[in-house]
């Protein structure tokens, strides 16, 4: 996934994140950490969330606030987390055919993390969900295809469509624009990648109408797949503002809603977010996490019915209290609390030294399309 390099983002101190080893024969070789609320109640949802290129576990969590929406509202958390000696940018392999297909991979990897998770807690099997951005929204939509008997319900933040691309060349060409197909063709890749027989997760797409990194006609496309595999029209059932942007929904043939979209108006590449204590919020600004005024982890989780409630008790007192979320911010550059709106374009080469052999090996190792040999 390219990724403006002067944008970086440093680990967070103070992680309470829990790396967990031996999950496995993780044949995608990806770090497992985990977090669990500190008060549970029976049996946990478990959402599982994919960082983008650059980024790191911790501090993914910590800007996109899923730690606090855990404790808030009870549910655990499963972070796979990419090794450099896979992928120089840390981004997930999205495009990479052994890494994409059930039963092989960094899919396996996570399919294998998501098995020691039910085996080790008290996890609810039907209430498994998993999110991502960049990378992580197209890793997103590997694993909802490759493994949909798994997942309830997933969100894909400035992603790709699974099928998308299965090498570097067609992962920059779907960045750019995504290829039209239609939305039986889209279904079919879906439908083909898995034994699957039964009902299909919800899904939450959201994506920035100014994305230069990810184009927005991903999103389209994105939708198009999954409204065939529910079999709905491309067409929404309705629209509405939800925190003052628009929010489009897709009703199921029960009538149920089983798609949700949201484009945010002049939003650059990123995870949408609302920083601040209230009970809608949370998270902290920085590079590809973008203070626009709506929080799409706390809209993630409550359209997949994890945030309906709080269960967050104090230590003095067993009453269930409303408590707000407060981050630690340890680590993090005063430039990366700022509201984030554009990204830096890239530096043009010099004409008189252009190599174009370079320039494309390259472009291809700085976008996390090439591995290191």
């Amino acid at each position: 996934m390219a990724v403006p390099p002067a944008m970086r983002q440093r680990g967070f101190a103070n992680s309470h994140l829990r790396e967990i080893q031996n999950f496995g024969t993780n044949p995608g070789a990806l770090r497992m950490f985990t977090h669990l609320p500190p008060k549970q109640s029976g049996e946990l949802p478990l959402v599982v969330v994919l960082h983008g290129c650059t980024q790191t576990a911790a501090g993914y969590d910590q800007g996109a606030g899923w730690s606090t929406l855990a404790n808030r509202y009870g549910f655990a958390l499963l972070f796979p987390e990419q090794q450099r000696a896979n992928n120089p940018n840390g981004c997930f392999n999205w495009f990479q055919t052994g890494d994409i297909e059930r039963g092989h991979g960094e899919a396996l990897s996570i399919r294998q993390m998501i098995a020691k998770m039910v085996a080790d807690h008290p996890i609810d099997a039907r209430r498994v969900f998993v999110t991502g951005l960049s990378a992580g929204g197209a890793m997103t939509s590997v694993m909802l295809a490759t493994y949909p008997d798994v997942f309830a319900g997933g969100a894909i933040i400035a992603g790709l469509p699974y099928g998308a691309a299965v090498n570097v060349q067609q992962a920059f060409a779907s960045m750019a624009q995504s290829p039209p197909r239609s939305a039986r063709a889209w279904g079919d890749l879906v439908r083909n990648a898995s034994p699957h027989k039964g009902s299909w997760p919800r899904i939450s797409v959201w994506h920035g109408s100014a994305d230069s990194t990810v184009a927005p006609s991903n999103a389209r496309e994105i939708l198009k797949q999954w409204a065939d595999l529910h079999g709905i029209s491309i067409e929404p059932s309705f629209t509405e503002n939800v925190d003052q942007f628009p929010r489009q929904v897709w009703r199921g043939v029960e009538g149920d809603e089983v798609i949700e979209s949201y484009t945010i108006p002049n939003m650059a590449h990123g995870t949408p977010l609302e920083v601040g204590e209230d009970c809608d919020q949370c998270g902290a600004a920085g590079a590809f996490l973008l203070d626009v005024g709506i929080s799409s982890s706390y809209r993630i989780a409550k359209f997949w019915g994890i945030a309906d409630h709080q269960i967050v008790t104090t230590q003095a007192e067993g009453n269930l209290v409303p408590i707000p979320a407060v981050l630690n911010v340890v680590g993090m550059e005063d430039s990366q609390r700022e509201r984030v709106s554009a990204f830096e374009p890239a530096s043009t080469p010099d004409p008189s030294h252009f190599d174009i052999g370079t320039v494309i090996t390259n472009a291809l190792k700085a976008a996390g399309l090439m591995k290191s040999p």
